[in-house]
């Protein structure tokens, strides 16, 4: 817990410190998010706010996974602390960095063009489902070595843990990964938009998979001293805890200035980036099924942008003034933060609900077991 601490509090400095900077630079640089005629009216406001503010925060999540794994060589010597990068840091990581490139580009053709087309959605799909298929490969044929040799994906699809009658393959796995991928990474994509909304759901998405990590590492199917009655089969949990708490750390840093009035923007570099991630952490800790209850608000506007497609495609009618979601309530006559506090307060009850499901899988098994 400790070098997850460290992880987070390191990866906080770096954001918060580190924003201005990049701030100062992006202004200079006229990277100015383009701002949609069509769009809230009071949007036009934002014109001038710089973008591919994700930047910082996946800096600073790489620093700060370093500094977790310095404290780690600090502490009492134990096989489970793992002292160099693992294939879990690989593809959560390697999620994270490459779909924020992916976002870097569609940004910057934004800001070059002045112009919110930015990279066409087949390309973006494209980039996405290649990155997907390659780590999906590495998270389902490199297992681990140790008592129970152990890949970061799973070919059985999961829920608090794997469902053993639901095993699809590993071809249908890498499907699945790309899938998943894809889908959070648009979600997220999707739920940016207004001032701290994407970056505060996140951060309650990533404590949650920390605790989630870190409570699977406490009771590890690979830890020969645990003689417990209930384990967990997630492959290097406390890499998947670190990397989740050096996220949220690095997005608290950030909200401090992209909360309301923004003073930069993550961009598609930041929200591709955070979906990416989120999805990869939960196939990682087996929890795949959770996932669109712990994101529940990144599920419901995806839902409903998919039905307002949809509508508007086979009848020519709108079910909602606009979309995603939150541009809804905003021409409802909400203001921007009342949106975002009680878009905030529903992405906080889908994470309790989760962690709640999560435990009482827990005690539910521990009772059976006694």
């Amino acid at each position: 817990m400790r070098a997850v601490f460290v992880a987070g509090v390191v990866a906080f400095l770096v954001s918060i410190f580190g924003t201005p900077i990049a701030m100062r630079q992006f202004i200079k640089l006229k990277a100015d998010q383009p701002i949609r005629d069509y769009g809230p009216q009071t949007h036009l406001t934002k014109k001038g706010t710089p973008t591919m503010g994700g930047v910082v925060f996946i800096v600073g999540t790489l620093i700060a996974y370093i500094a977790g794994h310095l404290t780690l060589t600090t502490l009492p010597d134990a096989q489970l602390k793992p002292t160099g990068p693992t294939a879990t840091a690989v593809v959560l990581l390697g999620l994270f960095v490459f779909h924020g490139v992916l976002g870097f580009i569609d940004d910057y053709l934004k800001v070059s063009k002045k112009n919110s087309g930015g990279l066409s959605m087949r390309k973006k799909l494209i980039g996405q489902a290649v990155i997907g298929a390659a780590f999906g490969i590495i998270a389902l044929y490199f297992p681990s070595k140790g008592p129970e040799p152990l890949t970061v994906a799973s070919s059985t699809i999961s829920f608090i843990r794997d469902i053993e009658i639901l095993e699809i393959t590993k071809v249908g796995a890498v499907i699945l990964f790309i899938f998943i991928v894809m889908a959070m990474s648009n979600a997220v994509n999707l739920t940016d938009g207004l001032d701290g909304l994407a970056t505060g759901t996140s951060i309650m998405v990533l404590v949650a998979y920390a605790g989630i990590a870190f409570w699977q590492y406490r009771h590890w199917v690979n830890d020969e001293s645990y003689r417990g009655a209930y384990d967990y089969a997630s492959r290097d949990p406390l890499e998947i805890a670190l990397i989740a708490g050096a996220c949220a750390g690095a997005c608290v840093g950030f909200l401090w200035w992209n909360t309301s009035p923004a003073k930069i923007f993550m961009g598609d570099t930041g929200s591709m980036a955070l979906g990416a991630l989120i999805a990869g952490m939960a196939v990682a800790t087996r929890t795949v099924f959770l996932l669109p209850i712990i994101t529940v608000l990144y599920f419901i506007i995806t839902v409903t942008w998919v039905m307002q497609i949809g509508s508007y495609r086979t009848t020519g009618k709108r079910i909602f003034r606009m979309v995603p979601l939150q541009h809804h309530f905003e021409l409802a006559g909400w203001s921007e933060v009342n949106v975002v506090i009680r878009f905030w307060i529903v992405a906080g009850l889908g994470v309790a609900a989760a962690l709640g499901l999560f435990y009482a899988d827990f005690l539910r098994e521990m009772s059976g077991a006694s």
